[in-house]
């Protein structure tokens, strides 16, 4: 249950409040079996408007309202009380009233008063705590001090939970655990799908166990943005955009009309639909809120959310990060978070940037600083008089990548930096006031003009941002940063060393081949490191209007010069939302980002993700039939290889002016500093210091270019959608009718056979090895989102369907269909398993019979003779995205256990979640050490009884061979042992909901 110390009123508008949706009827999708029937538009459209007109004429004068123009729950709050809350509701606020009341803190709720008089409403004042270690706590951690203060029951949230926060400096070192009860949130339609799927299936879950469904309702705001959808099928057309749409709805239409029908079938659920923009720029520019004002309660803005970069928000001072799915799901159902109370390293920022340097330079630079530091687990909080030098949109390129460097969080306090985003961005002055005076008044804003107080810090980290020089990363990994110096002796290293993350083993006599083929009859021709992609895309850029504009003057420049980016090398700009269209458009440097191919292609992510559509074939031949070793360029934020491209094994991150000028050079192969980029029109050499913008020129442009009206015009419309989402039609019923025809969506098997009873703590008994990985095995490895292979698993399940190759979509828009994710687990085509003695590929061997298998049928030959297995893995398993799908998968492939080096946060929660046994090998000692070949078999043994069984204990494995090992199994907190007693996250909600 979702529990605040406020009125029932209260809760009704803040935790249970519906969206309004704009829909019209023209056709149905195909996973309803029931007739489709919606309320007529009208109706619709006169509630809203009835709702609105209530909400402005009433907000004018209640001191209580945070109103303005683009608060996405303030308007909807009120629209809801046009409809009739179900009675359950209003048993659950009687219950959750009568509960808040016994909040021990209440003699803290304090008034903030109005400048001119009245109050913006109360809050819990942390200085009224008159605790001399709370002036001393880390910002980010004074955060989830007033979380639990304003939901302390004594029940979910202990007072003495608020000690271990307040005494944070001595408790975070040893681990201790909290419980923490997120503002709201966030899902982007890959991850939402699944989730919206397994809300669907824990409603009829209930229906058979004899209770309620409409107790799995959000109880706090969910906000979906369909961002990942879109794939650059079309490029380098003026016609990019429509076409790319035309095709992502056709390819979609089921998976949209689901989170459509889930938008209007769940409470408190805004879909933001497709081309709107990329999520966290959307969250960022529009969803974000820095403080909640909920019928005259303010609190600040805090979010989860099932993308790992969900971090990006910290940029805005808002505490968010990426949890797994399926915790996701739990905290929608009003579940706290239990998490440890993490350390927080202090990392400060003095001195600015050189000219020329960009933020993805910074970003990168930090990436690695932090990944050398070692703060998985842990919250960075950047401070420092170099704040000041770094615009908004810089900081949350630095916070958005916290997954590349490992922190859980990479967190900036609100300052006055802060207050002038929001202004810029459309939020309205009585907003930013009220957000200013409150965090003020909680000891939670940073005024850098005056004295600074030392806050504790578990360690300490500090950057001369003079000193950031330009560079890359790549060509397989985002923290192995390469200064652009340095890049072609790099390369030429790369190609040199044996394989690896540094190393592609191309023998020395091959190195200088070059390839000539006829692209549409002109002729063309490819080396080792031609770049054949180079793409404008992911959140991590393109919401920094410095990169992308610095990204269209390097186009300018090389236009005017007569330098044109070859035909053959695919190009693309797909903009985080509507706003950059808007500034580029306005600078005029849209026209010359066209000529050179750069067109926009979409609204979404892309190419960073894996949507990066084909290569020309002529293009993919002369790759795949000469062995060529290609590249690509992007502005994203990960770079795993098989990630972006099948044929591209070399990519590199760098940034939007970056990606341009290796697009004009056409190869990564280069020395800018010595080396022409290409011939201009005069007949000269041009060089890359002839094309590269100023810092000064660059701040010209964003100053005359990017305006609060912008913001505003794109915003005020994204409910609106467009006219392919709103001729979606869906039916009404509550309960989702499953056609067991969909190869979209499909009714998962996760509560077959349910009962109340929990099944208890599991051992593992004589199981074979599925897989024996090495080390950085990442979530692209275990559940890929890009392309379904033409003879795998999955593509065999959908042939057999008769869906034809030309319309398998991706792994990661069928995501809500368990048959083909249970395929598509460990199919990525660069995986390395130790089992096949260095042949790369999706296959494994079946212990028993020797014969090598896909991954998918050797572990379906373990399960259906009933043979338990497990998986050997190195250190950072399971980092990357954060994919639930790649906990899931393994649990319907039949894994038990994964043993492993270590595992990424997300990762280990979320097979935990999923009831999959997480465990480390001691330190120094992995499965080489121990001379383990994986052709074992492997008995774990666990008390049957989970009161015998505590957080990070102790763990025997054994073999058959003899071997015996010790391992801690990695059940971090007391919550998670319950998760594990019931087998998974998601039956023990349904069976707490039942009971209480």
């Amino acid at each position: 249950m979702y529990i605040t110390t406020v009125s029932s009123s209260l809760l009704q508008k803040a935790s249970i409040s519906s969206r309004v949706r704009f829909s019209s009827a023209t056709f149905s999708s195909s996973i309803f079996r029931l007739p489709s029937k919606s309320p007529s538009s009208s109706v619709i459209s006169n509630r809203y408007l009835r709702a609105v007109s209530s909400y402005s004429s009433s907000s004018l004068n209640n001191n209580n309202n945070n109103s303005h123009w683009r608060s996405p729950i303030s308007i909807n709050s009120s629209i809801r009380n046009t409809f009739v809350s179900p009675p359950l509701i209003h048993r659950f606020e009687r219950k959750i009233a009568s509960m808040a009341s016994e909040n021990p803190f209440k003699g803290i709720l304090t008034s903030l008063p109005k400048s001119g008089g009245g109050e913006f409403g109360k809050y819990y004042s942390l200085p009224a705590l008159n605790d001399p270690r709370v002036d001393k706590l880390p910002y980010s951690i004074r955060i989830l001090l007033e979380s639990a203060l304003r939901n302390c029951d004594n029940f979910q949230v202990k007072k003495e939970d608020i000690e271990k926060i307040i005494d944070w400096e001595n408790t975070a070192p040893k681990q201790v655990e909290i419980p923490f009860k997120p503002a709201r949130v966030l899902l982007q339609d890959f991850t939402g799908v699944p989730a919206v799927v397994d809300l669907a299936c824990m409603r009829d879950a209930m229906n058979k166990l004899g209770s309620d469904s409409n107790k799995i309702n959000p109880l706090v705001p969910v906000d979906l943005v369909i961002d990942h959808s879109v794939q650059v099928d079309v490029a380098r057309s003026e016609n990019a955009v429509q076409s790319n749409m035309e095709l992502e709805f056709k390819r979609n239409k089921e998976r949209f009309a689901f989170l459509k029908w889930g938008s209007t079938a769940f409470n408190n659920m805004l879909v933001v639909p497709p081309g709107s923009g990329i999520v966290h720029q959307v969250n960022l520019e529009y969803l974000g809120r820095v403080v909640f004002n909920m019928e005259g309660v303010l609190y600040p803005d805090s979010v989860v959310g099932t993308d790992s970069h969900t971090t990006m928000i910290d940029g805005l001072g808002v505490a968010g990060w990426g949890v797994g799915g399926i915790e996701a799901e739990a905290a929608m159902l009003g579940q706290p978070m239990s998490m440890v109370l993490p350390g927080v390293v202090g990392f400060k920022l003095s001195g600015r940037l050189k000219d020329g340097v960009t933020a993805t330079d910074l970003v990168l630079t930090v990436t690695q600083m932090l990944r050398k530091h070692g703060v998985v687990g842990k919250f960075v909080e950047f401070y420092g008089e170099g704040m000041g030098e770094l615009s908004l949109a810089d900081r949350a390129t630095i916070a958005n990548m916290s997954p590349e460097y490992g922190a859980t969080m990479g967190f900036f306090p609100v300052d006055r930096v802060t207050l002038q985003y929001l202004k810029l961005t459309g939020r309205s002055d009585e907003t930013v006031t009220m957000i200013e005076a409150y965090l003020r008044a909680n000891n939670m804003f940073v005024d850098y003009s005056e004295p600074q107080l030392d806050r504790a810090y578990s360690s300490y980290l500090q950057l001369e941002l003079s000193e950031v020089e330009p560079c890359m990363s790549g060509p397989k990994r985002p923290h192995d940063r390469v200064a652009l110096k340095e890049m072609k002796t790099d390369w030429h290293s790369c190609l040199d060393n044996k394989v690896g993350f540094k190393g592609f083993a191309v023998p020395k006599e091959s190195q200088d081949k070059v390839v000539k083929f006829s692209f549409h009859g002109q002729p063309a021709e490819l080396k080792h490191g031609s770049v054949v992609i180079a793409a404008i895309t992911s959140c991590t850029n393109t919401s920094n209007p410095s990169v992308m504009l610095g990204a269209g003057l390097v186009a300018k420049k090389a236009c005017e010069l007569g330098l044109e980016v070859k035909p053959w090398v695919k190009t693309s700009l797909a903009p985080g939302s509507g706003v950059v269209t808007k500034y580029l458009l306005q600078s005029g440097l849209q026209k010359y980002l066209n000529k050179q191919g750069f067109h926009i292609v979409g609204y979404g992510c892309t190419t960073c993700i894996g949507n990066s559509g084909d290569l020309d074939e002529s293009v993919a031949s002369a790759i795949t039939e000469n062995d060529i070793l290609a590249a690509a360029v992007l502005s994203g934020n990960r770079n795993f290889e098989g990630r972006v491209h099948p044929l591209t094994r070399a990519n590199y991150l760098a940034s939007p002016p970056l990606v341009v000028a290796y697009a004009l050079a056409g190869t990564v192969d280069i020395d800018f500093e010595k080396e022409p980029i290409g011939v201009g029109k005069d007949g000269k050499s041009v060089y890359f210091r002839d094309i590269w913008p100023s810092t000064e020129e660059v701040a010209e442009a964003v100053q005359s270019s990017v305006l609060p009206a912008m913001f505003k015009s794109t915003y005020e419309a994204i409910t609106k959608g467009n006219p392919m989402w709103n001729q979606l039609s869906v039916p009404e019923n509550k309960l989702c009718s499953w056609d067991p025809n969909s190869t979209y969506i499909h009714e998962p098997p996760y509560f077959k056979n349910m009962t109340m009873d929990p099944p208890g703590p599991h051992g593992v008994k004589d199981a074979y090895c599925l897989l024996n990985f090495g080390d950085s095995i990442t979530t692209d490895h275990i559940s890929p989102a890009g392309n379904i292979q033409k003879d795998s698993p999955a593509a065999k399940y959908l042939m057999e369907r008769g869906i034809d190759r030309r319309d398998f979509n991706s792994y990661g828009s069928r995501r809500g269909n368990d048959e083909v994710m249970a395929r598509g687990t460990f199919a990525n085509i660069r995986i390395v398993n130790k089992l096949l003695n260095g042949e790369v590929g999706p296959k494994t061997i079946h212990i028993p019979t020797g014969e090598k298998l896909y991954v998918f049928d050797a572990a379906m030959r373990y399960k259906e003779a009933g043979q338990d297995t497990i998986i050997l893995a190195g250190a950072e398993y399971g980092s990357g995205s954060s994919r639930d799908w790649a906990a899931k998968g393994p649990m319907l492939q039949g894994v038990k256990a994964v043993i492993a080096k270590s595992f990424e946060r997300i990762h280990r929660s979320n097979l935990v979640g999923m009831g999959i046994i997480p465990l480390c090998f001691k330190a120094g000692e992995d499965a080489e050490t121990l001379g383990l070949t994986g052709r074992e078999r492997y008995t774990i043994d666990l008390p049957s009884k989970v009161t015998d069984l505590r957080p990070g204990q102790d763990v025997t494995v054994v073999t058959d061979t003899g071997k015996s090992f010790t391992c801690t199994a990695r059940f971090d907190t007391e919550v998670e042992l319950a998760y594990f007693d019931h087998g998974g996250i998601l039956p023990y909600v349904i069976r707490n909901l039942i009971k209480n």
